[in-house]
């Protein structure tokens, strides 16, 4: 059955991932845990409590329980996906599951010590043609969304970015004094690289990196001419072929 949108702008909208959900069972963004397990690892440990942004109908946290990761916090605002997956695995039930939109989380600070989001951003960004020039409706939510991030973490605490996207346009995002922390830049996956983003709560932003942010509000910025896309050999979903950002 095919789940494509008729329009890339749906994959933001709630009532295309309730019909969504409705039958799909599971889907994985940007590959499944196995790819990438070695480098969250080196980034969580079991003792963390940990956020699950926008969690989906993906095994990512039922992977990681099995991983030895208990600690795990879901949220997702579609209400069908969360009652799907509260009890689709013994790992599910073990979990906590909360409907909630990212853009308004509902925790008081300093609530995680890791706070991690696969291709979430990305379906908010889909719509989106120039990867060099965001709207302003797009920069603000990014704002909006970063800041809570930020506040829900932990000092010291970790917001991993697994996503399509690749550093020249995702850090410009990620890149403010106002989030408080720094940015490191991994890869994974075979041919294809996937880009996995550590964010460090209470470290400071590179020299190169906090001059990214003059990039955030700068509208002048020459447009280029050409756009990277990108094709998952795994995935049949058109979406994979639209993320720029």
């Amino acid at each position: 059955m095919s789940f494509l949108p008729d329009k890339n702008a749906d994959y933001a909208s709630l009532a295309y991932w309730n019909e969504r959900y409705g039958t799909e069972e599971s889907f994985e963004w940007c590959k499944s845990y196995a790819a990438f397990k070695d480098l969250i690892r080196k980034d969580v440990q079991p003792t963390d409590r940990i956020l699950m942004l926008g969690c989906g109908n993906s095994s990512l946290s039922e992977d990681m329980y099995r991983d030895g990761f208990h600690r795990i916090t879901n949220v997702d605002y579609s209400s069908v996906v969360v009652e799907n997956m509260k009890n689709r695995s013994a790992e599910a039930r073990s979990m906590q599951w909360l409907v909630m939109d990212i853009k308004d989380l509902k925790f008081e600070s300093g609530s995680f010590d890791v706070v991690i989001e696969k291709a979430t951003l990305d379906a908010l960004l889909v719509a989106e043609r120039d990867p060099w020039r965001l709207s302003e409706d797009s920069r603000i939510l990014m704002d909006e969304i970063l800041i809570q991030v930020s506040n829900v973490l932990s000092s010291n605490g970790r917001f991993i970015s697994i996503t399509f996207a690749q550093p020249h346009f995702r850090k410009r995002l990620y890149a403010r004094e106002q989030y408080g922390w720094n940015i490191r830049t991994e890869t994974f996956g075979d041919g294809f690289h996937f880009f996995f983003y550590v964010m460090t709560k209470g470290e400071r932003l590179s020299e190169h990196d906090a001059q990214l942010q003059s990039t955030w509000t700068n509208h002048n910025l020459e447009s280029q001419s050409t756009v990277t896309r990108f094709q998952e050999d795994n995935n049949d979903d058109s979406y994979l072929n639209s993320i720029e950002m």
